[in-house]
């Protein structure tokens, strides 16, 4: 089972960059989304052989989460049951026999760490919502995670150490939510790669590969024995994101 997860930054926006021609030639089992900012309701993509699932903020314009499946879910929901977070259509979980899988946008702690306070609190929210579905199947969740872990993921570390995204309480948050029992695919499979995930828009970052590693597939450590690959895309446009991938045999 092949599952990719790509951060947008707009659904309709990509859609005029080769999106679609994308997904018709990678063919995931399962499609995770962040950044979709739809509001409408009842969006949907014209998209054959995939169940389509959408979790939009209140705010236009704004955030929002998607999952494509091609096995129909046993169930779908939105939100991790917190109402200051769910507002903002930040999780999106479908349920399968085996697993759960999870479409996550982690809150930015935005310049000058505005909101890195909420951030803290949505991180152990969220890190206590995973670990309780865990007590009850396998999980797998991933997305735009906002948090470069280890200096190895990012290209300048020295000089973004107080930055959203590379703070320590983002990362000592990540390495706490692992601790319970999960592990990074991708850092799991290759311990000493340099690859990254995101680029700013600004000083050509993406030509220079001046970027950072923040999108993710996270898994409960029951399933390390049958992750078969976890790779990073970074030669595929259309976002300041790149979309993320595993193979497993679930």
């Amino acid at each position: 089972m092949r599952i990719y997860s790509f951060n947008v930054n707009g659904l309709r926006a990509i859609m005029k960059k080769d999106f679609m021609q994308w997904l018709e030639a990678t063919q995931p089992d399962m499609l995770c989304l962040q950044e979709t900012k739809l509001s409408d309701p009842g969006f949907k993509l014209e998209l054959d052989g995939y169940h389509q699932y959408y979790s939009m903020a209140e705010k236009k314009g704004y955030s929002g989460t998607a999952v494509f499946s091609k096995q129909e879910p046993i169930s779908v929901s939105e939100g991790i049951g917190i109402d200051d977070h769910d507002k903002e259509g930040r999780t999106l979980i479908a349920e399968y026999e085996d697993f759960y899988l999870i479409s996550v946008y982690v809150p930015n702690s935005q310049d000058e760490l505005k909101r890195l306070d909420y951030r803290q609190i949505w991180d152990k929210d969220f890190e206590d919502f995973v670990s309780s579905l865990k007590e009850k199947k396998s999980v797998i969740f991933c997305g735009d995670l906002n948090v470069a872990h280890e200096e190895i993921d990012i290209k300048n570390p020295k000089t973004n150490i107080r930055n959203a995204g590379f703070t320590i309480e983002e990362r000592n948050d990540f390495s706490r939510l692992l601790s319970r029992g999960f592990i990074d695919s991708f850092r799991y499979l290759h311990p000493d790669e340099v690859k990254y995930s995101w680029w700013s828009y600004r000083m050509r970052a993406r030509e220079k590969n001046i970027g950072w590693r923040i999108d993710y597939f996270v898994l409960s450590e029951d399933l390390k024995d049958k992750l078969r690959a976890a790779e990073i895309h970074n030669d595929v446009y259309g976002s300041d994101h790149c979309p993320v991938s595993i193979d497993i045999e679930l």
